[in-house]
């Protein structure tokens, strides 16, 4: 009997991050996603494998390219974004890889915010030139700076909506309508706010880029990347797309694009991306990153309220020159917080110490209950000095530029009672001012 009585709306955000991908075991009756610790899978005769192989039908044939424990992660993402289809891998940076591998032919290009994460504008700078694939850095402040960027050989437009480290909050609409018009996809990595804060497919973004090793993980334990597909782009308005749009040699001239629709791109990041490259993502990972997923809006809303804390306390010491968060009524980009992430603009921000390098390096180097590391959206509140660790590869031009000059320290606030916290950075950056004076 169905009961017509039930209320057929939409699940909200936590229903969707408990639920989504995760349903019960259909063998055993497990209520939580199995860890599907195999490499390979019996197929039922050599038709099926043949099917499998040709991608005429979806199942498992070896984790390099699928795996149960990571389909329902995969499933669980897509769903926290309102996308389409999504594909997980084994870091932020491999996610980076897979996306553009799809899109682009040696000689192509794409055009990217300078306010990025230092390994991000490295691996874009550097390590893609060995792939002759080139990428234009653009101030993000003024949209047009993207359009005036863009030639014949432009395959994409690529940001992070929360900027890392800076707190810089870019102003995605406009973006996406350039991008539109250019008749490429905008990619957003959405790392720093996750779907809880912003949605970048709500405004016009085409591709979403996590490190689920980051808040989506939640908890320092597990690397793992995703890029998420919004089902929206038109691959064919243009001969910008062959991987997506010509006949494949690899699956007998399939056309991913045609055969497989509004999916096409994470089913080609997934057969031939992940396939080729072989990032794949560890099930363990996944069911840790799984795990952490369903405690997302709650963590979420405390980080918020432990950073808005600390960016007030920061912004009155008399050690700290500036602060950088966007939950400020100071903060040039507390307008665009107040459009794009109106539960709060992350718990990410930077701040500078009067006293510069020495100072900032001398402050991260006194913390006690705050971890120095090279990481963000744990539990833990963490702390480093940009410019001596993440952005050192960096010029001090290109620094500054993205954010990371010499007086510059990120802060990751995480989930302790706030007092403590407080205490913590009172005095690191009370002992910074004492050595400095001496």
């Amino acid at each position: 009997m169905t009961n017509d009585n039930r209320d057929h709306r939409p699940p909200g955000f936590e229903t969707l991050a408990i639920h989504a991908g995760a349903s019960p075991d259909e063998k055993t009756g497990a209520r939580n996603v199995p860890i599907y610790q195999t490499t390979a899978y019996v197929f039922d005769d050599a038709d099926h494998a043949a099917s499998l192989f040709n991608l005429q039908t979806f199942g498992y044939i070896y984790t390099r390219l699928t795996n149960p424990t990571v389909s329902a992660l995969e499933e669980k993402v897509a769903a926290l974004e309102n996308g389409r289809g999504a594909v997980a891998c084994s870091s932020g940076h491999a996610a980076q890889m897979l996306a553009m591998f799809v899109l682009m032919d040696p000689g192509d290009n794409f055009v990217a915010s300078r306010n990025l994460y230092g390994g991000s504008i490295t691996q874009f700078s550097h390590t893609f030139k060995k792939f002759d694939w080139h990428c234009n850095f653009v101030d993000p402040g003024d949209p047009e700076n993207f359009r005036a960027a863009i030639d014949e050989r432009t395959k994409a437009i690529f940001l992070e909506v929360l900027a890392n480290p800076g707190g810089i909050i870019v102003d995605l609409e406009p973006i996406a309508e350039v991008a539109n018009e250019a008749g490429i996809p905008l990619i957003v990595d959405n790392t720093m706010a996750t779907p809880y804060l912003c949605r970048p497919f709500d405004w016009g973004a085409d591709l979403s880029i996590h490190s689920m090793t980051k808040f989506l993980g939640g908890h320092g334990t597990s690397m793992g990347g995703v890029v998420v597909e919004s089902g929206k782009f038109d691959w064919a308005q243009n001969d910008k797309f062959p991987a997506l749009t010509q006949p494949d040699p690899a699956y007998h001239g399939l056309t991913f694009y045609e055969t497989f629709g509004d999916f096409g791109f994470s089913t080609k990041a997934k057969a031939v991306a992940l396939r080729d490259l072989g990032p794949a993502l560890a099930p363990q990972n996944a069911f840790n990153i799984l795990t952490g997923i369903e405690s997302l809006p709650v963590r979420m809303d405390r980080h918020l309220q432990n950073a808005q804390a600390v960016a007030e306390f920061l912004e009155g010491h008399p050690a700290v020159a500036w602060v950088s968060y966007a939950g400020l009524k100071s903060s040039p980009y507390h307008e665009l917080a107040k459009k794009y992430l109106p539960r709060g603009p992350g718990s990410v921000f930077t701040f500078g110490v009067k006293g510069g390098y020495e100072a900032g390096v001398k402050v991260v180097e006194s913390v006690e209950l705050l971890s120095h590391l090279a990481n963000l959206g744990d539990t833990r509140s963490l702390i480093i000095h940009p410019a001596s660790t993440t952005h050192r590869q960096l010029t001090e031009e290109q620094q500054v530029a993205s954010g990371a000059g010499p007086d510059v320290i990120r802060i990751s606030v995480g989930l302790e009672t706030i007092d403590d916290i407080l205490a913590d950075l009172d005095q690191a950056l009370g002992y910074a001012m004492q050595k400095a004076a001496e």
